[in-house]
């Protein structure tokens, strides 16, 4: 099994986290969207520019999962006002849990969250939420299993296609 180890992710990062990015919204996506809303999407969510705006923002963190020295996924969580919703001041938002096909199943996507959980519990907030979109059942599971609970949900918007994504979240206290 190779070490997995999760570092704190700076502006000289911004390929890696570009392509895992892209890579894994096409493979998880792909198949139930069309080739027009995810190209849209991936151009303007994942553009270089979009991106290193958000890496700059002092109220995001993003951080990379390496496995040896391969890049395999990465983590973007949020605080205070760069949270997508205002659910509460004092919480925590993950954003993104991305981790690459062909690492699913190794144990990655745990470690990504039990860093938020970390992080969580050093900064003082109340709980960390999250969006999951209703039909992604893996992530479902996964979250729910890790104790978080469905509380709202809300619409995302891909390209012309509403769906449905469940607002999830675990309570520290």
């Amino acid at each position: 099994m190779n070490t997995i180890e999760i570092r704190k992710a700076t502006v000289s990062d911004l390929e890696t986290i570009q392509n895992i990015s892209s890579q894994t919204f096409e493979e998880t996506f792909a198949a139930v969207n069309t080739p027009e809303n995810i190209a849209n999407y991936l151009r303007e969510s994942f553009n270089l520019k979009q991106l290193e705006t958000e890496l700059n923002n002092a109220n995001s963190q993003f951080y990379i999962a390496y496995s040896d020295s391969e890049a395999v996924g990465y983590l973007k969580i949020n605080f205070g006002d760069a949270q997508t919703e205002s659910i509460n001041e004092n919480a925590l938002e993950v954003q993104r849990i991305y981790v690459l096909q062909n690492f699913h199943g190794k144990n990655i996507g745990q470690l990504l969250l039990d860093e938020v959980k970390k992080i969580a519990k050093s900064s003082g907030v109340d709980s960390v939420w999250l969006g999951v979109w209703e039909e992604n059942h893996r992530a479902l599971r996964f979250y729910t299993k890790n104790g978080f609970i469905v509380f709202d949900k809300h619409v995302f918007i891909m390209g012309n296609d509403e769906q449905t994504d469940l607002l999830m979240q675990f309570r520290l206290h």
